[in-house]
């Protein structure tokens, strides 16, 4: 699949979708500068092109309960990987995985009522995930940066191309 071109507008859009993915197709338009319909084509082209995945609301983990987030380094043996990443899609506790280099196979982010529930998790859930050999468990203590505006990323990118 050919990547898309994201010019100006385009940043302009997905930075104004990412500081509010509210924001009416007016408003939208209005704080680019363009009208609702060329704005609306080009917001169905970020998202035909897979570059807008989807909206969702942002959730504070801890107002709902969570007062634990953990990041845990996970090895595997990998004649089953599949049906690791599956298990860990279905593990509604698991808010992130990502396959990595190094030393551990994936890293999960993962959230706990408390620090009892999070020792029930490892000892009885995760180290029983299929091929798990090893865990490193990393405690979050707090977060100092937990968004990243990816049109600015992206803006920044292209003037280190020129």
């Amino acid at each position: 699949m050919e990547q898309m071109t994201i010019d100006t507008l385009d940043r302009k859009i997905i930075g104004a979708l990412e500081a509010d993915a509210r924001i009416s197709f007016a408003a939208l338009a209005e704080h680019v500068g363009l009208s609702k319909t060329p704005c609306w084509k080009r917001v169905k082209a970020l998202e035909d092109a897979g570059i807008i995945r989807g909206y969702a609301a942002r959730l504070d983990p801890a107002k709902l309960g969570f007062g634990i987030e953990a990041f845990i380094q996970v090895s595997i043996d990998f004649e089953v990987s599949e049906e690791f990443e599956a298990a860990v899609r279905r593990h509604p506790l698991i808010w992130r995985c990502h396959a990595t280099t190094g030393e551990a196979d994936y890293l999960l982010h993962i959230v706990a009522v408390d620090m009892a529930a999070l020792d029930r998790m490892l000892r009885e859930e995760l180290s029983r995930l299929p091929g798990v050999r090893r865990t490193i468990t990393s405690m979050a203590m707090r977060e100092i940066k937990g968004e990243i505006s990816f049109a600015a990323a992206q803006s920044r990118t292209q003037s280190t191309k020129r």
